[in-house]
């Protein structure tokens, strides 16, 4: 059916539409066999709070953004390769339902659907498209993502010192490698993610004396794992260092 869809007017066209809705800060979508899967609004669980997202499933990409006006104009445009994609189911939490992870190497965050059957049906077409690219390419998926970044409103202390109060004067910060919100001083220190940024970036001193020792390999934390808290811990991943990564997202 994609391959069908590949060079029709009909697909042309949609994309088209796509790429007019996000204006001339959006990059041109509209490339030799690319398919427009489906689209719809999903919750998405940024540091402050959820906030709708219109996303965007193409056969190659994700892509989402801020919505300005509901199907004709949206702003902040995110593209995602697909080929770099892995979803984690989420367990339901109060408010919070239907969800799932979509996880990258440079960036990994939660969204949330209306319904469980839109939940299935979006997990479904991802994970198609991901084995259809990965099957095309010989590649294998990829085992490297970066943390899920713990909201703001989880964390009344530092997750690591556990000590420092947060407050208007001493701020929140986000550990880079393994998502915990931390104070300023358990996050002075700067280590290089390649696969997240081209500069040192703001990491906790835990996840630091663990890479600098070279005993940490992954270290990730999300609403559905269990967080990793001392150096016995099995371990097991965007934005500078002023923490605004997201700030309005």
């Amino acid at each position: 059916m994609v391959d069908r869809l590949a060079n029709s007017e009909a697909n042309t066209r949609r994309i088209s539409i796509v790429e007019n809705c996000f204006g001339a800060a959006g990059q041109p979508l509209t490339i030799p066999g690319r398919v427009l899967i489906g689209e719809g609004v999903l919750t998405k669980l940024c540091r402050k709070k959820p906030k709708a997202r219109q996303f965007f499933l193409f056969n190659d990409i994700l892509v989402y953004g801020n919505i300005v006006i509901q199907k004709k104009k949206y702003n902040k445009q995110h593209i995602i390769p697909l080929e770099n994609v892995t979803i984690d189911s989420i367990q339901d939490e109060g408010d919070l339902r239907n969800g799932w992870l979509i996880k990258t190497p440079t960036k990994s965050f939660a969204v949330y659907a209306a319904t469980a059957t839109e939940k299935s049906e979006w997990m479904n077409h991802i994970n198609k498209c991901v084995s259809d690219l990965l099957s095309k390419s010989g590649k294998t998926p990829s085992n490297e993502h970066a943390a899920v970044w713990v909201p703001d409103s989880e964390a009344t202390v530092c997750m690591r010192c556990q000590k420092a109060k947060f407050t208007p004067v001493n701020r929140r910060h986000h550990c880079r490698k393994c998502g915990f919100v931390v104070c300023g001083p358990c996050s002075e220190k700067r280590f290089l993610l390649p696969s997240q940024s081209s500069k040192p970036v703001r990491i906790c001193d835990f996840c630091y004396d663990l890479l600098s020792t070279g005993e940490m390999t992954a270290c990730q934390s999300t609403r559905s794992d269990s967080y990793c808290q001392s150096p016995k811990s099995s371990l097991n991943d965007v934005s500078d260092d002023d923490d605004d990564e997201d700030s309005s997202d």
